[in-house]
């Protein structure tokens, strides 16, 4: 078993496609694992266009015209961040870590080996849940592997 202080805390997500979108992530190196959060999915203005003409064209067309700053602040009051996935906007999964070359993120995901995994809808609960799976494949938890 790992103890907490040899966990390694890494400061870009360790998964998802659109992982650079998401304003959201924790992404922590447990005992050959890698414990990846993240959420909070902000696409570029053009998506989130799109999405609004799609899902309220009325909005869209009293809207689309604002710039910059005034139309984010509008679009996050009627529709807020993204699902990163069905019915959830923030999710963790866990990997199977292997090195990489990286100094700051010394471990990445073996990406076919999933282990485990939860979805959340809330900042909160996506990191309770993250500390709970550090826990957990840390041993502190349960019996993972």
């Amino acid at each position: 078993m790992m103890k907490r202080n040899k966990w390694i805390w890494m400061g870009h997500a360790g998964h998802f496609i659109l992982a650079n979108h998401c304003r959201f992530h924790l992404n922590t190196y447990v005992n050959g694992h890698i414990v990846s959060t993240i959420g909070e999915l902000w696409n570029e203005r053009r998506v989130r266009e799109i999405h609004a003409e799609v899902y309220n064209p009325e909005w869209s067309a009293n809207n689309k015209h604002l710039p910059g700053d005034e139309f984010d602040n509008a679009y996050m009051e009627k529709f807020g961040f993204e699902e990163i996935g069905s019915n959830r906007k923030y999710e963790t999964m866990v990997f199977k870590a292997k090195k990489s070359k990286n100094k700051c993120c010394p471990y990445c995901i073996i990406v076919n080996k999933q282990v485990d995994g939860n979805s959340y809808k809330t900042a909160d609960d996506a990191q309770e849940g993250h500390l709970i799976l550090c826990k957990k494949w840390d041993g502190e938890g349960g019996k993972p592997n």
